[in-house]
């Protein structure tokens, strides 16, 4: 039977889409181009590799052939934002003619795109959105009530954001596009940095400090870039924002605290962030986004802690709206 929805990515957050989506009645298939995953998948009705202790409904089917995914109409590209160009160039011929859907965080290294562009830039003229906000999988896959963003240019998604919704997960359609999309990528590099001072010890009122000044350094970028600032003081900005600074399970945040205290960061899972910041700071000016710049020179090695929060206290006192 032809799936009403492809889940393209059986990491986490995809799989754990998949198991809302088929919950709520939804015929699903999640791919993955591990093919010894969908056995495994299949056999003990589990991703046990990726969100363990959650049953997959019997509604969900696990695949390894993209293209038996592809029979859907809608397609949720749930691979890491800097995976999603070659995702999507080698399987072109299959995603033509359907809605695709973004649901990565992130800025594409080198060429400074964002998830929906890339997907512009590969497939032209298709009908592309992005699902983004604050949400950790495990929530999401329990029936956690989760409240997210469905960014997509132009009006007429009703019908989209109705495919998407569940009794637990709630949608809201968003037309900046841009914004929305800058919302979700910045806010993983200020969790870098919020984990960080967490983990050297600076304290809370210092994180609070840096997640304010972070957040009105997303605005500024987002209209630097043709989006709003109104748009971050959504779910996808302000709400991304605050989950992800403040919890021990954002891998961002936890990226961060293991730099602050002298650890090794744990390199096992994709941490959105540190090729983010990467992309931004490549041709940023620091003055603009002096807290990503900061973040991209000390994941570098360019900077030392203490030379990081010497040069941003130092950097010259100005008014708070700016």
């Amino acid at each position: 039977m032809r799936p009403e929805i492809g889940v393209l990515g059986a990491g986490a957050f995809g799989t754990a889409l998949a198991i809302a989506l088929a919950q709520a009645g939804r015929r699903v298939a999640l791919w993955s181009r591990d093919a010894a995953q969908v056995r495994a998948m299949a056999l003990t009705r589990e991703n046990t590799a990726r969100l363990p202790g959650v049953d997959l409904p019997a509604g969900l089917t696990p695949v390894s052939d993209l293209d038996e995914a592809a029979r859907a109409p809608v397609l949720l590209l749930a691979v890491p934002a800097q995976s999603l160009r070659r995702l999507v160039e080698e399987n072109a011929h299959a995603l033509q003619g359907r809605v695709l859907v973004a649901c990565c965080k992130g800025v594409e290294l080198g060429s400074g795109l964002l998830p929906t562009q890339v997907l512009d830039d590969v497939m032209p003229g298709g009908r592309h959105a992005v699902l983004t906000g604050p949400s950790f999988a495990a929530d999401i896959a329990r029936g956690k009530p989760t409240a997210l963003t469905l960014a997509m240019a132009g009006r007429g998604d009703d019908a989209l954001q109705e495919a998407l919704s569940t009794h637990h997960l709630r949608l809201y359609l968003e037309e900046d596009v841009i914004g929305a999309q800058l919302g979700g990528a910045l806010k993983n590099v200020i969790a870098i940095a919020a984990g960080v001072v967490l983990g050297a010890g600076f304290g809370e009122s210092a994180r609070a400090a840096l997640m304010t000044r972070g957040f009105a350094e997303i605005g500024r970028l987002a209209e630097q870039r043709g989006g709003q600032a109104a748009t971050l003081f959504g779910l996808s900005g302000f709400g991304d924002l605050v989950l992800t600074c403040t919890s021990e399970k954002s891998r961002n945040f936890r990226h961060g605290q293991a730099i602050g205290r002298g650890e090794a960061p744990d390199d096992s899972q994709t941490v959105e962030g540190v090729m983010t910041a990467h992309a931004i700071a490549a041709d940023a000016d620091p003055d603009m986004l002096p807290v990503t710049c900061m973040v991209s020179a000390l994941l570098r090695g360019k900077v030392g802690l203490e030379q990081a929060k010497d040069l941003l206290l130092s950097r010259p006192l100005r008014r708070e709206r700016g």
